[in-house]
């Protein structure tokens, strides 16, 4: 006899007697339909039968008046039926008990679910046949098997341990010989660059602004003074930019023409989390073609790592510049966050991912 049950949403309960459950003024499910009541939580103990079945019980603290429409109980022999327990039953359309959760065992086993209660309604085929319906909620959610093998309990990404294992040594295998090819390109006409913001939405405007090439070489390491916002608390614990630091700093609309000679001349333009750095910095393009050719420049040293990450290690859950640079154990140049050691860190974290990426 089982002890305790765990239900779907992973709430374990407990076996109680008959007498226990009295005491506790806990009601069944077929007291529930006597006094037109429902259950607004799940089971909250159960009793074993001796066909295994289940029946749960209820708490009066989690009961309400149940909807007008669920008050009908037929008392026609033929619309019920008494189980062994002597809990008693009634017959209903599949549509009807689909309204309320309830599935024959079939359709459970489909959707991967093994009912333990006994059986809350059911209804009758062309040829008398009965058709048993139980409650999704009360149901225990069995193993998902391996998509692909189908013998075994999935462990990651719908795969068993062993086909997850398969899976991910191709696929590091792929992403390796990507990784170490030789891309053929000149270190001064790759250009890595940051933003540090006043806010995190298109809307906010840039601090500061730092780009750097391949060799290392410093192009443009500035302040950037807003025109609209005067203030930005929760960043500024981020980055460390003050408005008084970007006082007397060259507005974004100065920088423009400089800004734009520098990734004219450029090949690959890399940050790490490019999606927030690019939806800012194409606004100084004024049209959609020059839009495009800036976008197609870009490339995202984040996407590449989340790659790399999910092939070598796939035990690592973050993937921020920081994460990145303790995977491949690389010391930061002047302090986190700000746009110039940020800039740095994702030249160093690019050249880790794509050894071979320059013609040297």
């Amino acid at each position: 006899m089982r002890k305790t049950l765990q239900l779907r949403p992973g709430v374990v309960i407990s076996a109680i007697s008959d007498d226990t459950a009295r005491a506790k003024q806990y009601l069944t499910r077929a007291e529930l339909k006597k006094f037109h009541l429902r259950s607004t939580a799940l089971p909250c103990a159960f009793k074993e039968n001796e066909d295994e079945t289940v029946i749960f019980y209820f708490s009066p603290d989690t009961v309400e008046e149940a909807d007008v429409d669920d008050w009908h109980f037929s008392y026609q022999k033929e619309q019920l039926e008494v189980l062994p327990s002597g809990t008693v039953i009634e017959r209903m359309s599949t549509r009807r008990a689909a309204s309320y959760g309830f599935f024959s065992k079939e359709r459970l086993a489909q959707l991967h679910y093994e009912a333990v209660e006994e059986p809350v309604g059911f209804s009758l085929k062309k040829d008398g046949e009965r058709v048993y319906f139980y409650d999704k909620k009360t149901c225990i959610r069995q193993p998902l098997m391996c998509v692909e093998c189908g013998k075994h309990i999935r462990f990651k990404k719908k795969l068993c341990e062993s086909c997850y294992e398969k899976d991910l040594a191709e696929r590091r295998k792929i992403g390796n010989e990507y990784r170490a090819q030789s891309f053929g390109m000149k270190r001064e006409s790759v250009l890595f660059f940051d933003l540090e913001l006043t806010g995190f939405y298109d809307r906010d405007e840039i601090l500061s602004i730092s780009i750097i090439d391949g060799t290392g070489k410093l192009i443009m390491n500035t302040f950037v003074k807003p025109t609209h916002t005067h203030k930005w608390k929760k960043t500024e614990k981020i980055h460390g930019i003050t408005p008084e630091m970007v006082e007397n700093s060259p507005t974004l609309e100065e920088l423009i023409p400089e800004i734009k000679e520098i990734f004219a001349g450029a090949d690959n333009i890399i940050a790490y989390g490019v999606s927030t750095d690019y939806s800012h910095i194409r606004h100084i393009y004024e049209t959609a073609q020059e839009q495009a050719e800036l976008k197609s420049k870009i490339r995202c040293c984040a996407f590449e790592y989340v790659r790399y990450m999910h092939e070598n290690h796939p035990e690592l859950v973050h993937a921020s510049l920081t994460d990145a640079m303790a995977c491949f154990e690389i010391e930061w140049e002047g302090v986190a966050h700000s746009s110039i050691a940020d800039t740095y860190g994702c030249r160093k974290v690019w050249e880790r991912l794509f050894p071979n990426y320059y013609v040297d």
